[in-house]
């Protein structure tokens, strides 16, 4: 059982609603992550932001290969499960491609850089060494993607550490809760 209350709808304003019937229509369901975070409208807000905004950065399966790697990494069986979801079902992942990303690789070269980079990221608390930064140019990324990687790390680590504290309980589909 989750930790934090997740309101009734009734109890949902209308803006915060129409959030939550949005990502319901994107995703074939609404998880209950953010029908828990509707219940402070403000920090969903800022959630659904970071999320529109990171989609600017990186190609999508970056994205997602980064997303599962930390999920991992953090232990957050919620955003495990879902990022696994959004992967396979939005994002056009194998489940081979979704295993080895949250393990820290990946069949494509550059992104298997980018799975360990992630962790890396979250191991150190973001003192990676040189030979980390080194790795992830030599696989192709530029500094200023190297910045958007690290963004995304964040912004993912943040809904971890939102989903450990609550210890949401995965609803997923396909996830076997």
């Amino acid at each position: 059982m989750s930790r934090l209350t997740t309101p009734e709808l009734t109890d949902i304003d209308a803006k915060t609603q129409g959030t939550l019937n949005a990502i319901a229509k994107q995703f074939g369901f609404a998880p209950g992550m953010f029908t828990t975070l509707a219940a402070n409208s403000t920090v969903l807000e800022i959630v659904m932001g970071l999320q529109g905004s990171i989609a600017k950065l990186l190609d999508a399966k970056t994205r997602h290969t980064i997303a599962l790697a930390t999920s991992h990494s953090n232990d957050c069986d919620y955003c495990s499960a879902l990022h696994g979801y959004i992967s396979a079902n939005l994002g056009g992942m194998s489940t081979e491609e979704i295993e080895l990303a949250r393990t820290g690789g990946s069949t494509d070269p550059k992104r298997a850089a980018v799975a360990r980079f992630s962790q890396q990221v979250i191991e150190t608390r973001g003192q990676v060494g040189d030979e980390d930064i080194a790795a992830v140019r030599e696989a192709g990324y530029t500094d200023p993607e190297i910045q958007a990687i690290v963004t995304v790390v964040v912004v993912t680590l943040l809904t971890n550490y939102l989903n450990n504290v609550n210890d949401t309980v995965v609803d997923i589909p396909g996830a076997g809760a």
